[in-house]
């Protein structure tokens, strides 16, 4: 045996450098601001739903009361109402047209400008979208109505309306957010293996069926992550009431997160404020995890 090789053997194997100092540094102010804009209030929050608060009174422990109250509340009672049907309006509509976009685009064109494009919306602020909207669909000097009494029709109350405040809403936010959800599905689209739609094509598949046997079954987990996202989000509208129609006409537009709001700073009721904020948390969870158990959300039919 040579004295390289030996001496070779013999050295001692260099030692991995730990790197758990430097990776805990890295996620310390991401773990700090969890901790302080996340679960401190939500543990907050919590024991305030327990007691009666106000800001010029300190907490004081009432067990379940507001939770009984929120029972036999029927504003909260209307706001869930008007809220599960702002979602269904809202997520609806967003996710047929939002998929319709995706597929168009993976079909005609990948093209960075044009996703930029149907990006753009996304970019504008709720606030400003709004405020836009608000303008535009105003019943007497609205644009929109302008048009519609210059073709024949009436114009439409869709901010004062009881029958069209809640679908105004919600295709407003349909047009901001349309583009972002096209571009998930986009992405989703893009793990598909192409051979499968040559493979139905030589088969004789026209784009419809290939739509239905091929691309929405395969895109199935992403579909469904998107869904319980849009869901979270759509469960949480507040800035574009707020600037619109603060809740009216007759409550009509007063969704939760509004209704949760004028209980905190208009009446200063922290301790019920956090109950419904608790109850919306729960009921959140809820269509969660079923959609995600129904959906079969964490596995793919291409394993």
């Amino acid at each position: 045996m040579s004295t390289a090789t030996t001496s070779t053997r013999s050295a001692p194997r260099r030692r991995r450098k730990d790197d758990t100092k430097l990776a805990l540094l890295f996620i310390a102010p991401a773990t700090v601001g969890l901790l302080v804009f996340l679960v401190w209030p939500l543990l907050t929050g919590l024991y305030y739903s327990f007691t009666e608060y106000t800001t010029l009174t300190p907490p004081q422990w009432i067990g379940l009361e507001n939770y009984q109250r929120l029972i036999a509340d029927p504003i909260f009672w209307k706001s869930l109402k008007v809220t599960v049907l702002y979602v269904l309006i809202n997520i609806g509509v967003q996710t047929v047209v939002a998929l319709l976009i995706a597929v168009l685009m993976q079909r005609l064109t990948q093209s960075t400008i044009l996703r930029s494009l149907v990006l753009t919306p996304y970019l504008v602020s709720n606030v400003v979208a709004a405020i836009t909207f608000l303008w535009i669909l105003d019943t007497q000097l609205g644009i929109f109505n302008i048009f519609l009494t210059w073709i024949g029709f009436d114009p439409v109350s869709f901010w004062s309306s009881e029958t069209w405040v809640i679908p105004t809403v919600a295709l407003v936010n349909v047009w901001r957010h349309m583009g972002y959800t096209a571009l998930l599905l986009f992405a989703g689209l893009q793990s598909i293996p192409t051979h499968l739609y040559e493979a139905a094509r030589t088969e004789g598949a026209g784009e419809i069926t290939q739509f239905r046997r091929i691309t929405l079954p395969l895109l199935r987990p992403i579909l469904a992550l998107v869904l319980i996202m849009t869901i979270i989000g759509s469960f949480q509208v507040f800035d574009t009431i707020s600037v619109t129609t603060q809740g009216g006409p007759a409550d009509a537009s007063k969704v939760l997160q509004m209704y949760i709001y004028e209980n905190a700073f208009a009446q200063y009721e922290f301790g019920y404020a956090s109950a419904l904020s608790v109850a919306l948390l729960v009921i959140l969870m809820v269509i969660t995890f079923t959609q995600y158990w129904l959906t079969k959300a964490g596995q793919s039919d291409l394993d």
